[in-house]
């Protein structure tokens, strides 16, 4: 008899919904722990930034509702026109006029009243887009072609970090798609030229290369935010100096909400704290990647593993450079960091995952 697609509307991941929102809520918790001596110096508001956050976590949970209720497959089909319309708004952050500039880069555009960044945006784009194209076999000519276009976008803006997160994710989606470990081989060379170019072309990300192999090369510039990062983790020890109880919150630690924000983690909650937070993102990524491994079709599967890789490789690329095993890129930490943009695409990626979590094989 042959096998059957269908929904099961009883049953969704529940390990993930809850690790889902307790981060969330955490992160809620961090931004206004964090952002409170900022925002009171620059608004006069010490809950600024966690009223901000506070408003994007709620249509990032009704955003997540409503993609655990849509099809998956529908969401496929749309991602060339999904794709296509992030990929405008790339374009119109570039004009001016119409992008909004922030310390020297222009990530931003304003749409209905509400600063949103396309690029995150872009992330679930190209993840719904390969997981479409390459359901049936890997195409390498159209994943690096869309690929280098997107690169190119978001580097104009500048953004290195999304752009590595998004090129990075590409890549595992085209392993686990059946990719020949020769195209694979042969694609690290050209990766790795095309970052020294970026790097030597650019002051500023040269001195953040200088810096990272040399922490005491510029203490008072651009080895000051690496410098007061490690403060705070030191500081920290084993239990921390307890929630609220940064020293490091109080304007030293620049992108204190953002960036930087395990970092307070890490000095409030000590070892215990920061082992535990990442314990509980490996466990969101271990329930992604077992829907992955139980999703019905392979589109499916590919969807779910492109949703736990933009998120995963982002991870690892903001706790490897709060610990000095990377250059800082400016990425944010899933869940926890402060941007509205990031969470509420975030939160829409773990709805579509637990859509995928519903949809069972019948004989």
């Amino acid at each position: 008899m042959r096998k059957k697609i269908a929904i099961n509307h009883g049953y969704v991941d529940k390990g993930l919904l809850l690790l889902t929102i307790a981060l969330a809520i955490f992160g809620v918790v961090m931004v206004y722990d964090a952002s409170s001596a900022s925002a009171y110096k620059d608004f006069g508001d010490k809950l600024y930034y966690a009223r901000n956050q506070s408003l994007w976590f709620v249509i990032g949970i009704i955003a997540m509702g409503v993609l655990s209720r849509v099809d998956y497959h529908w969401l496929t089909k749309m991602s060339f026109f999904i794709l296509s319309l992030s990929t405008i708004f790339l374009i119109l952050v570039l004009v001016p006029g119409m992008g909004t500039s922030l310390l020297g880069a222009k990530r931003w555009i304003t749409l209905f009243g509400f600063n949103f960044q396309p690029a995150e945006l872009t992330k679930i784009a190209a993840v719904l887009f390969f997981a479409r194209i390459m359901r049936t076999k890997p195409k390498l000519p159209i994943i690096a072609a869309v690929l280098l276009a997107l690169g190119v976008l978001i580097m104009l803006e500048p953004d290195l970090g999304t752009t590595v997160v998004i090129v990075g994710s590409g890549f595992i989606l085209y392993f686990v798609a059946g990719a020949r470990i020769h195209e694979l081989i042969l694609a690290v060379p050209v990766i790795l030229l095309i970052s020294a170019g970026l790097i030597i072309n650019s002051e500023y990300r040269r001195s953040r290369i200088l810096t990272f192999l040399n922490h005491q090369s510029d203490p008072l510039g651009t080895s000051y935010q690496v410098r007061q990062i490690l403060l705070a983790l030191g500081s920290g020890g084993i239990s921390g100096l307890g929630l609220g109880q940064s020293r490091q919150k109080y304007l030293f630690l620049p992108e204190v909400a953002t960036d930087s924000i395990f970092a307070v983690v890490a000095e409030e909650l000590g070892f215990i704290g920061a082992v535990t937070l990442i314990l509980m993102l490996l466990g969101l990524f271990l329930r992604g990647l077992k829907i992955a491994w139980h999703a019905p079709d392979r589109e499916g599967m590919l969807l779910a593993t492109g949703i736990v890789s933009f998120l995963a490789v982002q991870t690892i690329i903001n706790l490897g450079a709060m610990v000095s095993l990377l250059p800082l890129t400016g990425v944010p930490l899933p869940f926890i960091s402060y941007g509205g943009s990031s969470l509420v695409v975030s939160l829409s990626s773990i709805g579509i995952l637990l859509n995928i979590s519903r949809q069972t094989k019948e004989c």
